[in-house]
């Protein structure tokens, strides 16, 4: 991949033209746009609002969906519930195929399965101990801290068709170091440029994310991260860096050199 393909820009924006701008600026800066939880639910809100489907708002949304390719498109659905049901919802948005799906590892291995069955030409990744938990929440959530969690769900993973796993870098590292993951492609969420990582900038932007679990995107690519997936260091980075898209370039820059 070209240093900026590593690059997965979470689109979580609650405002639509906001979105559009993002995707205007940095559709050939990064690699893959990561549409979640808050982007889906604020359009399917705005959708089910007393004002309803208007012209204007249908042809935003389809403004933005043609400018999101298929294949820069990640499905940040995180899906967990019965087999059934996420092989089925799996299957339904495979059908847009889009580059990646992902959904919680957690939920199984045979939901792991029927998802992998379901999947189409989507790229499946499982999702493990979020990068929000630290290690005491982590135990008391799963009973274990989370490398020895991340590694078991890997298996699971591995085991059970999946394409790609989603955890912090530190894991990632862990996974690299084990050739039994030589088949999963590694994204991960809490990479934070040094940019980011002063203590004034610590302080002005909030950072809900495990500080101990974060890499710099150049500490990732040496541990053998295939993706990165980077947000606010590039859609609120400081004034020294300049806009999203000369945060974007640094940050291709960075993995450029690394690899």
């Amino acid at each position: 991949m070209k240093p900026h393909e590593r690059i997965i820009l979470p689109l979580d924006v609650s405002d639509i033209e906001r979105a559009h701008r993002l995707v205007e600026r940095l559709f050939l800066l990064v690699g893959i746009f990561k549409v979640g939880f808050e982007a889906i639910y604020s359009m399917m809100a705005q959708l089910l609002s007393p004002e309803g489907a208007t012209e204007h708002l249908m042809g935003r949304i389809q403004s933005l969906a043609a400018k999101i390719t298929p294949e820069k498109t990640f499905l940040d659905v995180k899906l967990s519930d019965i087999p059934n049901t996420v092989g089925n919802a799996v299957k339904a948005l495979s059908a847009l195929n889009v580059k990646m799906i992902n959904i919680h590892a957690s939920a199984g291995k045979d939901v792991i399965r029927t998802a992998a069955m379901n999947k189409g030409e989507s790229l499946l990744f499982g999702v493990t101990v979020l990068t929000s938990i630290g290690t005491s929440e982590c135990v008391s959530i799963f009973g274990v801290e989370p490398e020895p969690k991340v590694l078991q769900l890997a298996t699971m993973l591995a085991d059970n068709g999946a394409d790609g796993i989603i955890c912090a870098p530190k894991e990632g590292l862990a996974l690299r170091k084990n050739h039994d993951f030589d088949g999963l492609k590694i994204a991960c969420p809490n990479i934070r440029p040094t940019y980011m990582m002063t203590p004034e900038e610590r302080a002005r932007v909030k950072d809900d994310q495990d500080i101990d679990r974060q890499m710099t995107p150049g500490e990732a690519i040496r541990a053998g991260i295939d993706m990165l997936v980077i947000g606010r260091p590039i859609t609120k980075p400081p004034a020294e860096v300049g806009s999203p898209a000369d945060a974007a370039k640094r940050i291709a820059e960075e993995i450029a050199q690394t690899s």
